[in-house]
């Protein structure tokens, strides 16, 4: 990850409408980004097609970055941009549900493999309501710090480490049951 001085260096060619700086700051966060995304959505070709919003948007709004936290701002974006691509759909029960589907259709591997705990993992994510399901991603996948996160949600710390707890309380206890 780049050095907050460079990272600063480069926002600021940004904000100048340079072509590289923009280029240099999608090579850093891209593949965060488009984890972000997938992650959400278990779905390559909506996960591009938001990956591809969010760096448009990155452009359009860059001006309205002020300084803090850039991670904070971009994963607030793309977490805007997510929101407005499950309104705009209006299937967010049917995303989920198909992708259910499809993982509990695959054959399933030995108990054991990894592919089998991941695959298990996403689908028990996404039994997790939306705002808990993210959360646990902003923090874990998307590795932002409690403070950014609670700034990012507008809400106090404690709230956030507190929500945290309940949502990985939740995800531990759904793998516990498909597990036993």
């Amino acid at each position: 990850m780049a050095e907050s001085e460079e990272l600063a260096q480069i926002i600021a060619g940004c904000k100048k409408s340079e072509t590289d700086s923009f280029s240099r700051l999608i090579d850093i966060y891209s593949t965060r980004c488009y984890g972000y995304f997938y992650r959400l959505t278990g779905n390559r070709d909506v996960s591009d097609e938001l990956l591809s919003r969010l760096f448009v948007k990155l452009v359009e709004k860059i001006h309205s970055f002020r300084g803090g936290s850039f991670e904070g701002w971009l994963f607030k974006v793309a977490s805007n941009i997510f929101h407005d691509h499950l309104r705009d759909k209006q299937r967010q029960k049917k995303l989920l549900q198909a992708r259910i589907e499809r993982l509990q259709e695959q054959t399933e591997p030995a108990k054991d493999s990894v592919d089998n705990r991941i695959d298990q993992l996403q689908i028990q994510l996404e039994k997790l309501d939306q705002d808990t399901r993210e959360l646990i991603l902003l923090r874990f996948y998307s590795q932002l710090s409690f403070k950014e996160i609670a700034r990012m949600r507008s809400e106090p710390i404690g709230t956030t480490l507190s929500k945290l707890h309940r949502a990985l309380e939740k995800l531990r206890k759904l793998m516990e049951r498909k597990c036993t």
